[in-house]
């Protein structure tokens, strides 16, 4: 490996600050956890570490987000199903936490506060900053004195350039932990794979998904790319259909008209290797309502259509590599939940190596029964896309650098 792995560490009776992502499906009216997959995920390298005192920096949502929320019931959770003795402080750095830690024991395991609630993690400033300059903000500095050794296992959020992910290595010693590595070294079996993959585009991140595209392309490192969600709605729109004036609001209203001229590059480029949706599941009187492109009425974009599902399902049966990410669509209502299912079923039934990318889409495989099926469930959305496309995730060449 290209950073340092615990298996080379000797950390018995170390005080053990570990980056994790435990962000969560949460019920915003009663804060309860819906799926706790991250949680488990971390698990392996938490007992891992039981010969020494593990001090966890984590964060849910974002500020402003209905989920945005403290960790308690994050720690909690993690006591349930680990069976270790965890605690849970609401503090970061102040002397709430710094006490915390120096009592903590060999084995105990201390969960800090959301880190996004402290500003440093997510001001513009900060973040555009360097490793060395990160290192010097208050968080990092107060905590990096109060313990021996800093562990990266949020692979997650490791495309950020934030100081909880790239500064500790700067002033500690450092190495992955064992989902940063399991994830590492899965996905480079893809990158170095001779056979080039089938990508599905769903979900809301746009502008994050066309860069990713791009690269690809470039590349020539994709056999086919699948659109669905807003990212089929972009496209949509760069191929000159009329997608209806409520479906464009939506597109104007999340900032993403801007990027249909990139998409329009895309198609005139690469226009025989992405593929957009044929027909479209609309709503109407609050029920499910198909139609073909070329007889768009204006109502809302719910879902891919089934004649999409199909061809769609068509190419992923023949592709030697899958990698599905975000949903066809709002899957969260039953009615159109038809394609994020079916194109899972699709990946899962294939002969094909199959990735399954980010929170949303291993709850859908768990809920249908597929998780066995699929031939891996990486815990990263757009760090996931970002890796495979090729480029530098701050988090890890901040464990190379160190290494």
């Amino acid at each position: 490996m290209e950073f340092a792995t615990i298996d080379e560490q000797d950390l018995e009776d170390k005080k053990i600050l570990v980056r994790v992502d435990i962000n969560s499906p949460i019920d915003p009216k009663t804060s309860e956890i819906l799926d706790d997959t991250r949680i488990r995920s971390h698990i392996p390298t938490i007992k891992s570490l039981s010969i020494g005192k593990t001090i966890l920096i984590a964060h849910q949502s974002r500020p402003g987000l209905e989920d945005f929320t403290t960790l308690e019931a994050h720690a909690r959770r993690l006591q349930e199903i680990s069976r270790l003795k965890v605690r849970y402080v609401d503090d970061i750095f102040g002397s709430a936490a710094r006490k915390a830690i120096s009592e903590l024991e060999n084995g105990e395991v201390l969960m800090l506060e959301n880190v996004r609630l402290c500003s440093e993690e997510v001001s513009d400033t900060v973040i555009k900053k360097s490793p060395k300059e990160q290192s010097k903000t208050l968080m990092v500095r107060k905590l990096s004195s109060y313990v021996d050794f800093y562990i990266n296992d949020a692979f997650a959020v490791s495309h950020r350039n934030q100081p909880s992910i790239v500064a500790f290595p700067y002033v500690l010693p450092s190495c992955a932990g064992k989902l940063m590595e399991k994830e590492v070294k899965t996905l480079s079996r893809i990158l170095n794979n001779r056979e080039n993959p089938v990508f599905i585009f769903g979900g809301a991140k746009v502008k994050d998904s066309l860069k990713v595209m791009e690269r690809l392309l470039d590349n020539g490192k994709v056999e086919k790319i699948l659109t669905a969600g807003l990212v089929a709605t972009v496209f949509l729109a760069a191929k000159g259909y009329t997608i209806g004036s409520k479906n464009k609001k939506i597109l104007e209203e999340k900032g993403l008209l801007e990027l249909v001229d990139e998409a329009r590059k895309l198609l005139e480029k690469y226009g025989e290797k992405i593929e957009i949706p044929v027909d479209l599941a609309l709503l109407k009187n609050g029920a499910r309502f198909e139609a073909p492109m070329d007889k768009l009425p204006d109502l809302k974009i719910m879902d891919i259509g089934i004649e999409t599902i199909a061809r769609y399902s068509t190419i992923i049966k023949k592709a030697k590599i899958a990698v599905l990410n975000g949903p066809s669509g709002m899957f969260e209502v039953s009615d159109f939940a038809l394609g994020t299912e079916e194109l899972v079923k699709a990946v899962a039934k294939s002969r094909c190596f199959s990735v399954l990318g980010g929170g949303h889409l291993s709850a859908v495989a768990k809920k249908l029964k597929l998780i066995n099926d699929i031939s891996y469930i990486s815990t990263g959305g757009k760090a996931t896309l970002s890796f495979l496309a090729g480029e530098k995730l701050p988090g890890i060449e901040a464990l190379r650098r160190r290494k």
